[in-house]
């Protein structure tokens, strides 16, 4: 694997790949947390960093994370049917339809803006063989960095610091606590982030899931919360 201190443009790649500024609209995203600060379970820089944490260590990121590792390694191998099967598996995985939409959406809009801004021939020829709107954002994401030969670990601690970074944005929204604080709750998930992403990076596909309910039960009472500033 090479590293992202002898390629500099990879790290350039990651920074712009998966920033705020990249066009799949993370920011209308809260996956899950809108329902769980207005029913009161994460209120301030404590809880937010345990729900962070539990979603890191047992939940959907450790999960995300996996699956971006085992496409990266699938694209690499040049295994269109290992590729298929991230693919079909991470679209299966969802226990609530907003957190699928959140994943689709996102995955479509990361798969469509990197055709258009950093094509690869790779990419073009694999394009096909993926599920149509159902391409998870994960598996896009870990395709897209094997491709352009950004590491594999690198793409792993990338991604779970912009879940991170966006779960702390979405608090900051709702008005849970302010930008400094924000920044404590970076700091206190660093090495968390550095573990999973570690452990990510040789997951293999039968050994990925979640265990987090109470993720997947306030996404489906986000459904029907009557008043809503973000999309999951």
């Amino acid at each position: 694997m090479p590293s992202i201190s002898a390629d500099p443009s990879a790290l350039f790649r990651l920074l712009g790949w998966l920033s705020p500024g990249f066009p799949v609209g993370a920011f209308a995203y809260s996956h899950g947390l809108e329902a769980a600060f207005e029913r009161g379970d994460v209120s301030d820089r404590g809880s937010l960093v345990e729900w962070l944490e539990g979603l890191l260590r047992f939940g959907s990121a450790r999960c995300d994370a996996g699956l971006a590792a085992c496409a990266h390694r699938a694209v690499c191998d040049d295994d269109d049917a290992a590729l298929c099967a991230v693919a079909d598996f991470a679209a299966a995985l969802f226990g609530a339809p907003e957190l699928a939409r959140e994943s689709f959406q996102q995955g479509d809009a990361f798969w469509k803006t990197i055709a258009t801004s950093w094509p690869h021939p790779r990419l073009a020829a694999i394009a096909g063989s993926l599920p149509s709107g159902r391409l998870a954002y994960p598996v896009a994401v870990g395709a897209a960095a094997a491709a352009h030969g950004v590491p594999r670990d690198a793409t792993c601690l990338a991604y779970l610091h912009a879940f991170v970074a966006n779960g702390v944005s979405s608090a900051i929204r709702l008005g849970m606590l302010g930008q400094t604080d924000g920044q404590h709750v970076l700091r206190a998930c660093e090495g968390t982030v550095v573990a999973a992403a570690e452990s990510a990076c040789s997951a293999e596909l039968a050994s990925l899931g979640s265990a987090s309910l109470a993720l997947d039960l306030f996404a489906l009472a986000h459904e029907t919360q009557t008043t809503r500033l973000f999309r999951s």
